[in-house]
């Protein structure tokens, strides 16, 4: 008998509700989308000034959260799960947060995030940048050069300066509701969901042992990284999409007999 949380006890309970296994993926990236427009529209055009510090500091920290939730539903769409019934429904949500995370080119994340899983923490991997003892910075650094040059940074440029003059949005409101959060997703998402997890692993070992797995409560999981903390458990099974790592976490504990 299969614990609850392997992934084909997964796949038996998808079996028992197909219409809801099909579209999971579409209404969570739908969900993240709509409170990432809707919660930038609001924000961008509230008078800073007048806000409370710590009201200031929770809009960003919102903000950043739904950042690194729009590129989390573009990298889960590189691996077909946001929408596996129409793959070019499937694809069209990767390129649409791709580009409204940072102007990244969807077709080059996807190329790139694929090396990175079949040669992990190698030279072949655009994630790894040679060296376990290399420091944050070097490495966030060059993971930043990986997926990010000067051609998205003008198309974004020219993205933001348009609407800027369209919508007359104030220099303030953009630095700290865009250019803030953005910053500080791409650290949170190097750092909870690549840095973190395969630094403290061994180099030349093989997808089997690229990453370690942060155990964390579901909702610190999730806040954190979307719960990419359960890093390994990804690479095992790329096939299973985020909201389901924590489970798939546990029941491969209870499959090899931790728990």
């Amino acid at each position: 008998m299969q614990p609850q949380g392997h992934p084909k006890s997964l796949f038996r309970r998808s079996q028992r509700s197909p219409l809801l296994a099909q579209h999971q993926g579409l209404l969570i990236a739908i969900a993240i989308i709509g409170l990432w427009c809707g919660h930038l529209a609001f924000i961008l055009e509230a008078r800073v000034f007048e806000l409370h510090p710590l009201l200031l500091v929770g809009l960003i920290w919102v903000q950043t959260f739904l950042n690194t939730g729009l590129f989390i539903t573009a990298h889960d769409a590189i691996h077909g799960l946001v929408y596996p019934g129409n793959r070019r429904i499937n694809a069209g949500i990767g390129v649409l947060c791709s580009a409204a995370y940072a102007s990244l080119s969807y077709k080059t994340l996807r190329r790139k995030h694929w090396l990175h899983h079949r040669y992990p923490m190698t030279a072949s991997d655009p994630d790894f940048c040679g060296t376990c003892q290399a420091s944050f910075l070097t490495c966030y650094l060059h993971f930043m050069g990986q997926y990010w040059g000067w051609k998205p940074f003008v198309s974004l440029a020219m993205g933001v300066g348009f609407a800027a003059v369209i919508f007359r949005l104030s220099p303030w409101n953009l630095a700290l509701f865009w250019a803030i959060p953005l910053l500080l997703s791409s650290l949170q998402l190097f750092y909870f969901g690549t840095y973190r997890p395969h630094q403290q692993a061994e180099a030349g070992h093989g997808p089997s042992r690229c990453a370690r797995s942060q155990a964390l409560p579901w909702l610190w999981s999730f806040l954190l990284c979307y719960h990419f903390g359960y890093h390994q458990e990804h690479h095992d099974h790329p096939g299973v999409p985020w909201w389901q790592l924590p489970t798939l976490y546990q029941g491969d504990r209870i499959h090899n007999g931790y728990d």
